[in-house]
């Protein structure tokens, strides 16, 4: 079971602003395909999701931008839960340069489990609450 997953991203120019690095929009990009792939690699694909009729929705994101990030930059986005409620979870990220390990930023996402069909929360059911590791923050 992987705990602290790993997700590998390079910059690229698309995602540049005007002042010569990434944008502060796409840290939230990064952050959503490390937690997308993380539950794809515990076994819990969109597809899997699609199927069940339920599945997670982001509900805040908080940033702490340190460094920034330049084209070509290849970056570690790491991500772990850190805890998973009756309908909710916190996940937490850090995003590494890989080339020095240097911490460019922090950041926590709070999850609602919903149901598709009617947008409301329900219950995280126990097959998928069993799949995360909850290590603490």
């Amino acid at each position: 079971m992987i705990e602290v997953y790993q997700y590998p991203h390079t910059v690229t120019p698309d995602e540049i602003d005007e002042l010569g690095h990434a944008n502060n929009v796409v840290y939230v990009a990064w952050m959503q395909a490390a937690a997308v792939t993380h539950s794809a690699v515990l076994g819990w694909t969109t597809e899997r999701y699609l199927q069940l009729g339920k599945g997670w929705v982001a509900r805040r994101h908080e940033i702490e931008y340190l460094r920034p990030a330049f084209e070509g930059d290849e970056l570690i986005i790491e991500t772990r839960v850190v805890d998973m409620k009756r309908v909710t979870s916190r996940r937490l990220f850090r995003i590494l340069r890989r080339s020095d390990g240097e911490l460019l930023a922090r950041a926590a996402t709070d999850w609602a489990f919903i149901n598709y069909a009617t947008g409301r929360p329900t219950r995280v059911p126990a097959e998928i609450a069993g799949a995360f590791p909850i290590l603490s923050d």
